[in-house]
């Protein structure tokens, strides 16, 4: 499980970003990667997966 900040999420395009608490590196997050909605500078915990794109966050919810 891994934490963050979330930087940004666009609701009307279903996608964001989240800043790793740890490597400080941006990972991708879709609409269906939510298990709640989250807005800006949320702090959430999320799991990585990958896909052809490259990794995204999933299972993500508020810490």
């Amino acid at each position: 499980m891994f934490t963050g900040k979330v930087k940004f999420f666009n609701e009307k395009k279903g996608f964001g970003f989240i800043v790793d608490d740890e490597s400080q590196k941006e990972v991708f997050v879709h609409v269906t990667g939510l298990t709640e909605k989250v807005a800006d500078d949320d702090l959430v915990t999320y799991e990585l997966a990958e896909d052809k794109r490259g990794k995204k966050a999933i299972n993500v919810k508020k810490a």
